[in-house]
């Protein structure tokens, strides 16, 4: 039986990524809370955008650190800071902030081009890691059975709802959900023969 001894712990900030995204998202909605607007100015992508604003090009990728409410908010770092960790890991940092960057960009470009709806919030972040993390052991010439149940739930709930009036950027979901795919495919280690 292995004893326990007295020893001191220390804070490890072991997923430099993850945890950073998280502490900015709180960060941002806290400041939200004194300066109203201030999310939405910044942080949300609009329904169309000016070549000739910088602030515009910025809220492409921003958006996903916006948040509308403390519940939104809480929901979407709940399953970032569950997964995150664990694909921060398996795929590496760097890999993780490209992941994060590419999909929340392609998401803002996808929804200036072709919504006429505002957009905020890390929903296709958590699209992008519930699929990405499905697929985290998946071997070359096989397709894990998990991603492939994973996608239909997810997404396919997704695609049955992009036409409710709820407020929800059904979109941004399917999106990040395919980001996750390409993403898990593309880095998916190969096998040495």
């Amino acid at each position: 039986m292995r004893r326990l001894t007295k020893q001191s712990f220390k804070l490890h900030y072991n997923s430099p990524v993850i945890l950073t995204f998280s502490l900015l998202a709180i960060l941002i909605f806290l400041i939200n809370l004194v300066v109203p607007f201030f999310t939405f100015r910044y942080f949300s992508v609009g329904s169309s955008m000016s070549l000739l604003n910088p602030i515009d090009y910025w809220r492409l990728v921003s958006h996903v650190l916006g948040h509308g409410s403390w519940g939104h908010l809480v929901g979407n770092l709940s399953y970032i800071l569950l997964l995150g960790p664990i694909l921060e890991e398996k795929y590496g940092s760097q890999n993780m902030f490209w992941m994060i960057f590419l999909t929340a960009l392609f998401t803002g470009i996808i929804n200036v081009l072709f919504f006429s709806q505002g957009l905020l919030g890390a929903s296709g972040i958590v699209f992008m890691f519930i699929i990405l993390v499905s697929i985290v052991d998946i071997e070359e010439g096989k397709i894990p059975l998990t991603f492939l149940l994973v996608a239909l739930i997810f997404v396919g709930r997704e695609l049955i709802n992009i036409f409710q009036p709820d407020g929800t950027s059904q979109i941004a979901h399917i999106i990040g959900g395919i980001a996750g795919g390409f993403f898990g495919f593309m880095l998916a280690p190969r096998r040495r023969s």
